[in-house]
């Protein structure tokens, strides 16, 4: 019995083992594929080509600086409206609301994280477009406005679901303790409970806007994809393209192995650059907290 129990336990910590590598591995993998097609765009384009204004691949313009700001200039409005949104509520579901009302809400809101983009963005065009076009009287409610809009709301239930988890395991002593000390209920969230859970509220918001960063269906269809330079915060109401509507909208019609192709595959693997950025930074600052946290209790 108890060498079945040994063997059992060997096979089971390889299989978390090789998951575990498996993960780098695919990574990996992709990463290398990304380079293989989309380096030979700086053999076949040149550089002040990929650094220009226009995207135009029918009379070969494959400037990437409107591809790159529309999808800044819509990340950062999504991330401005998911984040206060989805902490706020994840700290209300976690910390404020009764039980029963936590027993409903925490489902309906991943029931929302579980919704199709595609959903979304026909429910984008129908309703929110019309309303942003006719309230702000704008030429066409097709704009990174409309998409940072749809994307805040598709990022929000990702940043709620971990932000919650994060602080309801921050242990109850620690609430009791501020409470001890006189700290009123609001106090407590804010100084106490917040930075306590505050490496797993930045990991919700890292993924939320790597989920913003990566969607596609959404803003293909919101955004009004016009490949135009975005650097100004009027550019918010006008028709903007991403990176990921290009790549989805182009990559079925173009020539294997062509100029277009290569480049598309480029584009990919600045959007991974840039995600990786992101994650790389958000790791960093994670670390730095646990360090100084580590100091500060020694």
């Amino acid at each position: 019995m108890e060498k079945t129990l040994n063997w059992r336990e060997y096979l089971i910590t390889r299989l978390v083992r090789a998951s575990g590598y498996s993960a780098i591995v695919f990574v990996a993998l992709i990463f290398f594929f990304l380079l293989r097609e989309g380096l030979p765009t700086l053999t076949e384009v040149p550089l002040p080509s990929l650094l220009s204004l226009r995207w135009y691949p029918i009379e070969d313009h494959f400037g990437l600086l409107p591809l790159i700001t529309g999808s800044i200039i819509v990340t950062l409005g999504a991330g401005l409206i998911a984040v206060p949104f989805g902490i706020g509520t994840a700290v209300y579901i976690a910390e404020i609301a009764p039980r029963w009302v936590r027993e409903i809400l925490k489902p309906l809101v991943e029931l929302l994280g579980g919704l199709p983009s595609v959903v979304l963005g026909f429910l984008g065009i129908l309703v929110l477009s019309p309303f942003i076009r006719s309230f702000l009287n704008l030429p066409t409610g097709l704009t990174a406005l409309t998409g940072s809009i749809l994307l805040g709301g598709i990022a929000i239930p990702t940043v709620v679901s971990i932000a919650e988890d994060a602080l309801d395991a921050v242990p109850r002593s620690y609430r009791e303790g501020a409470w001890a000390l006189g700290a009123t209920r609001w106090q407590t969230i804010w100084r106490v409970t917040l930075p306590a859970a505050s490496s797993g509220v930045l990991t919700a918001v890292m993924l939320g806007v790597g989920r913003a960063i990566g969607e596609t269906m959404t803003v293909m269809m919101v955004t009004g994809n016009a490949p135009v330079l975005a650097i100004s915060p009027a550019s918010l109401f006008s028709p903007v393209r991403t990176m990921t509507a290009t790549i989805a909208a182009e990559m079925g019609e173009v020539a294997n192995g062509s100029i277009h192709y290569h480049t598309l595959f480029f584009i990919g693997l600045v959007l991974f650059i840039i995600s990786l950025a992101v994650n790389v930074a958000a790791s960093t600052v994670v670390f730095r907290s646990k360090k100084r946290a580590e100091r500060v209790l020694s």
